[in-house]
Formats: structure tokens, sequence, C-alpha cells
């Protein structure tokens, strides 16, 4: 029976793809540089810090990005997990409704910068990463399933376990138990997005911990249960409330799930970016001096049903805030662009008028589009008679040269231009060397602050 269940099966599919594209590998390395942008710029938010203090005082050799100092695995893992998902900007699996790279990076990082004699290529771990936990939450994650339970973490430990085997070169053996004992670490609540609470910012940090927790284990001999994904009480009886609708295939026909991840132009959730990116394109057609007089948006089934995506304000958190697909349409409105100082007008009454002129519906045309594409229709009217149309049918990705530019802008401003520069170098060879673990742990450690300089 071992051999034959969706685990082992998997594990082969993953441990069989050894090469890849240069354009899948470029990917990676994209979602790697967003990833460290997004951590960088998250550092001093509240949950960050929170993190932050949980590692401190535990020593190791494992790095905090953004801060000065070593720590333990588990606890810097935990802290870059967070730190990733700090703006709610990372990058965005639509398939499984999914943020992967917040998991598999923090992962991947602490077990570089732990084993120093790791020779397996870190591009190809990521990659396996994103491909399970893409190809697992296609199956599992539904509209319903969504509306309770967060869906990073349901697949993300899958994800980074995944990365981190490949990575550590387990067993097949050693890697099915540690996917097993991943998957009984499944969970989080999406209660948050109707209390206000932080909640969402630290489910990927416990996936990341519990990742590196389920490897240790595999490594020291323990056993998990093979039939985790189909058996009765696996995974998807648990939380799919049902069985296993089909056998997920890692790489069907060469493809990889990496390649339908997406890099966020706005730091918001996933859901609210084709209608920030329409609003924004509105916004510069209106003539000056005209005004709003009513705002439509056609979307998809799946974007108004996500927990916090329809809410109308009030908004008593920037978290309220980004999840709000009305929110984000009206700020963007108001300000004229998108932006991360959006999120701080919360009680701005432009936003809380246009908010009041807007309506949303389903229309059947995007709902049977996605989760492939994301599109959004905006229809304006103004006080002048004017009727304004903008229309995606898909929504736009942030460019690997804008990932690039934040990233290295995040750097400056915290670690200064000469580390920036370090750091724009250090990635340029990851991309050209396929990133060895100790190339992955040089670029973590160009990531925090000298001791000398942070005392300072």
């Amino acid at each position: 029976m071992a051999g034959t269940t969706v685990l082992n099966e998997l594990v082969r599919q993953a441990n069989g793809r050894t090469e890849f594209p240069q354009a899948v590998l470029d990917k990676a390395v994209t979602c790697l540089a967003d990833f460290l942008s997004c951590a960088i710029e998250a550092a001093d938010l509240p949950w960050s810090r929170q993190a932050f203090a949980l590692a401190a005082g535990t020593p190791g050799r494992c790095v905090i990005i953004g801060e000065s100092g070593g720590f333990a695995a588990s606890d810097a893992a935990f802290a870059n997990a967070v730190r990733g998902h700090g703006l709610v900007r990372e990058d965005m699996h639509a398939g499984s409704i999914a943020h992967l790279g917040v998991v598999i990076w923090p992962v991947l990082v602490s077990l570089a910068c732990a084993n120093s004699g790791l020779t397996t290529s870190v591009l190809r771990a990521a990659v396996a990463g994103y491909e399970i936990g893409g190809r697992v939450g296609r199956a599992l994650v539904t509209p319903e399933v969504a509306r309770l339970f967060r869906p990073t973490g349901l697949v993300g430990p899958l994800a980074g376990t995944l990365a981190g085997a490949i990575l550590l070169g387990l067993t097949e053996a050693q890697t099915v138990t540690a996917l097993a004992l991943a998957a009984n670490t499944a969970g989080g609540l999406n209660e948050w997005p109707h209390s206000g609470a932080d909640d969402m910012y630290f489910h990927p940090g416990f996936a990341a911990r519990n990742a590196l927790t389920a490897l240790r284990l595999a490594q020291l001999g323990a056993h998990g249960s093979a039939t985790a994904i189909e058996g009765v009480a696996g995974l998807f009886a648990g939380f799919g409330r049902g069985p296993l609708p089909y056998r997920p295939t890692l790489y069907p026909d060469g493809a990889c799930e990496i390649m339908a991840v997406f890099n966020k132009e706005a730091p918001a959730c996933n859901f609210a970016q084709s209608p920030c990116q329409v609003a924004l394109a509105a916004a510069r057609r209106l003539a000056p001096g005209d005004a709003i007089r009513s705002i439509h948006l056609s979307t998809y089934d799946a974007a108004l049903n996500y927990p916090g995506c329809a809410h109308r304000g009030p908004f008593e958190t920037p978290l309220q805030a980004k999840m709000s697909i009305y929110f984000g349409m009206a700020a963007t409105l108001a300000s004229g662009e998108i932006a991360e100082s959006n999120y701080a007008m919360l009680s701005d009454p432009r936003i809380a008028d246009l908010i009041g002129r807007t309506t949303i519906t389903v229309a059947d045309r995007l709902n049977a589009a996605f989760p492939a594409r994301q599109g959004a229709v905006l229809r304006l009217e103004t006080v002048g008679g004017a009727i304004i149309e903008e229309a995606l049918d898909d929504v736009q990705p942030a460019s690997p040269a804008l990932v690039l530019e934040r990233f290295l802008g995040a750097a400056r401003g915290r670690l200064g231009p000469a580390r920036a520069s370090e750091l724009g170098a250090a990635i340029a060879r990851m991309r050209q060397d396929k990133a060895d673990a100790p190339a992955l742990a040089a670029l973590a450690q160009l990531t925090s602050i000298p001791a000398e300089e942070r005392a300072a």
C-alpha cells in the first residue's frame, strides 16, 4: 500500500525532475527577490517585531532578515515568514488561493544557513515546493474551504516541507514521513477578516516552523502516515469534507506551477489586485474638476466570497482595508495611485464617499475564467456626464524589473547603498549559478545588519 499512496507518487515525481528551463529558474529568483523585498520593508511592523521578539535570546546560525545576530532555525523561519507576509504583497498562486513563497523561502533560508555542507540546488527545491503546494491546493481549496480555512495554512506546510526535503537530500521514505507530519499541522482559520485581527500574518510563520519540525523528525527516524493525503481521515477528508477528487500529479506534461504564480503590484489581497488596477486606469482618465457619480465593478464569485473582500467599512485596521475590494478601488481613485500609503487613510471621507457610490456584481464571463484568469471590468459615471470604462482580462503582475527595483530600494533604505549593491549582485549570481545552498546562505547574510551598525 505504501508504494501507491499519493505522497509516495508525489515524492517520486519531485525527485524525478532535476532540470528546469531557464525561465522557470528565473521565475524562482524573482520570487526570492520579492520575498526578501517584502520582508525588509515589513521589518518594523508590529507583527514583525512580535515575531522577532520570540527569537531573541536563542542564538543560532540563521538570519532574520533586516536584523543583526544569529538565531535558531525554527525561530528565524517563523520570523522571516511573518515579515514576508507583513505587507500583504507576497507572491500569489491563484489556483490554490495560497501564498507559497512566504513559507518556502524562510524554510530554505534557515536550512541553508544551518547546514553549510549542502550542495543541492536551492532553485530546484523551491520549484518543487511551489509545485506540490499548487497541485494539491488546486484539488483541495474550493471557495467553501477558503471561507473557513486559510489556504496558505493548509498547503503551505507541504510546500515548505518538500522544498526542504529536496534541499536536504532526504530519502523517499524520509520525505513521505516529513510530508505526512506536515499535513498533520495544516490549519489556519479565516476568522481574522471578520474581526479585523492579526492572525493572518502568523499563518505562514506557523507553516514554516512546522515544516522544519517535520523535516527534523523525519531525519530522526519518525514514521508518518503515508496515506495522510487521501486516507479516510486524511487531509482531504478533514478539510475538504470528502474524498480526494483526483490524484494530483507534479509537473504534468512538463508544466511548472511556479509559472502560474504572480508577484503583486498592490500591497493588498489577491482579489483586490485587478480591481485596483482598473480603478487606477480610470482615475487617469478623469477630467480635471469632474467628480464621480457612480462606480460599478464586475468580478467573479471567488473574489466576492473570500472573507473580508466584500467589507464596506468601517475600517479599523490597515489589514481590513487591504482585504476589501471596495476600499482598494476607492483609495486608488482618491489618491490616483496604488501605494502602501493608501492603506493608512482608513478614515478619509473621500474614500468613504466613493465606497458609498460603489456596487459590485459577478459576471459570468469572469467567473468562468477563474482561476486561470482574474479579470475585472469597471464602469464610472461622472457628475459631468462622462462614462469611463476600463477592463482587464487578467491581473497584471509586477514585472521582474519592478520586483528587483522594489527589492533594491528596500535594501538601500534599511541596509544602505553599499549592501544593496552587494545584494543586487548576489541575486544576479543566484540566477546565473542555479543557486546552491551556500549562495543562498551568503545572500541571506547580506540582509543582516552588522552588529556595530545596529548598535549605532
